[in-house]
């Protein structure tokens, strides 16, 4: 932990409280870190980041969502690899075991799906949604999030700001700035609707820049499958013209789980 941490001990000594606060954030369960990285960690990955994901990312460009992606580890930097097996590591998972109280094992997903580095560029977005809930290959409960952001002197009027709203879609709770080195983790559940909503309108065309892990168990309370096993869901925010729809990973979970009872 000492490699990768701004002071650890000040996190493992306060467990009682930091549980205290996640489990009481409003609108669900999270809670936000700053400066939680040794700063030249980060740095450096941010100086490595991909100048080209338009070309060997992933795309998306809907009327829910406008980004890049990339969760292909042979495209990171050694650096890059070292911190993400560190976040996967048998150390960090039992950190976020106790922080997050969630009482099954949790299990990292080597394959980054839907993780690793995330890019919005001039006029992008992520409108609020909630997560896909299985993951697509090994059949495991999606719990958790981490977002790792990388950008220095962002200011919440460029937009991109992570937004959490309440499980009816009527109030915006928390805006949250993407700033170098704040990290967000938050519980994944079906009243989990964040986004970053707001297009990009940086004046010098600088883009916004994260880096995502999720985390998942095998099996999950009963309470938390009310509605099923369902893929990404996209919410309209009220007074917008945005739409409700279902993203296209859908495809990927029509054979494998939609059809399954639970």
């Amino acid at each position: 932990m000492e490699k990768y941490i701004q002071n650890p001990q000040k996190y493992f000594s306060n467990i009682k409280n930091l549980k205290y606060s996640y489990k009481n954030s409003q609108p669900f369960p999270h809670i936000v870190f700053d400066n939680f990285f040794k700063e030249d960690i980060l740095q450096t990955i941010l100086d490595s980041f991909p100048d080209n994901l338009d070309k060997t990312g992933i795309g998306f460009n809907s009327k829910t969502e406008k980004k890049f992606s990339c969760n292909d580890s042979n495209l990171f930097t050694e650096k890059t690899n070292e911190l993400i097996n560190f976040l996967n590591s048998f150390q960090f998972l039992n950190f976020l075991n106790d922080v997050t109280d969630i009482k099954e094992k949790l299990i990292p997903d080597p394959y980054l799906i839907g993780g690793g580095f995330h890019e919005l560029r001039e006029g992008g977005h992520l409108n609020v949604h909630v997560d896909f809930n299985k993951h697509p290959s090994l059949r495991l409960d999606r719990r958790l999030n981490i977002l790792i952001y990388l950008n220095h002197n962002w200011d919440v009027k460029f937009g991109g700001n992570l937004e959490l709203w309440d499980k009816n879609m009527q109030n915006r709770i928390k805006k949250i700035s993407p700033v170098f080195n704040r990290v967000v983790i938050f519980s994944t559940t079906a009243d989990s609707y964040h986004g970053n909503p707001e297009k990009i309108c940086h004046p010098e065309n600088i883009s916004r820049k994260s880096i995502a892990l999720y985390y998942y168990s095998n099996g999950r309370p009963l309470s938390e499958y009310k509605l099923g096993v369902h893929s990404t869901i996209f919410r309209r925010r009220p007074n917008t013209t945005e739409e409700d729809s279902n993203f296209e990973y859908k495809k990927i979970f029509k054979n494998i789980y939609l059809k399954k009872k639970i």
